[in-house]
């Protein structure tokens, strides 16, 4: 016997002698319309959200190796009393520099973790100049463009702008 609250409250596929038949072979056209509704719902709202974002990722993760590069600047110049030269660049940080003035306490191992200093994300190299017009030395991205200036994608990516 079925209770009143069985018989009111519950779709007839939850009902006992639906469940138990075992007539139900697949999803029915409302409930794929319902799933599509919701999909096309949750599409409507998230997609705008991402796209157009993969340029503010790149640019976000130029600063993040800057900050990376700019640690192991500093722990060069503290094991050295001094940053790598211009003309040493930032492989100084990878192999022990052989020309100009020579670390004698150079690192084993490196400064960089993966061994090999990183292009930026648009595929360039980073720009490092010691003595720099902004401090100590200068690190910086040209952006997407590659070249000096820019804005939005092309805007340069600096060390000293970096907060």
């Amino acid at each position: 016997m079925k209770s009143n609250f069985q018989h009111i409250f519950l779709p007839r596929y939850f009902s006992r002698s639906y469940a138990v038949s075992g007539n139900r072979k697949g999803f029915t056209l409302i409930e794929l319309m319902v799933v599509i509704v919701i999909l096309s719902i949750l599409a409507v709202y998230v997609a705008p959200k991402l796209v157009g974002r993969e340029e503010q990722a790149r640019q976000v993760k130029a600063q993040v190796d800057i900050q990376g590069i700019e640690t192991a600047l500093k722990l060069y110049k503290l094991d050295n009393g001094m940053y790598p030269t211009t003309e040493q660049g930032l492989e100084a940080l990878v192999r022990p520099p052989e020309s100009g003035k020579v670390p004698k306490n150079w690192r084993e191992g490196g400064y960089i973790e993966k061994g090999k200093i990183a292009k930026d994300p648009w595929g360039n190299e980073y720009i490092y100049l010691s003595p720099g017009s902004h401090g100590d030395y200068d690190l910086l991205s040209y952006g997407a463009d590659g070249e000096p200036g820019g804005e939005q994608e092309n805007k340069d990516i600096k060390s000293w702008e970096i907060e």
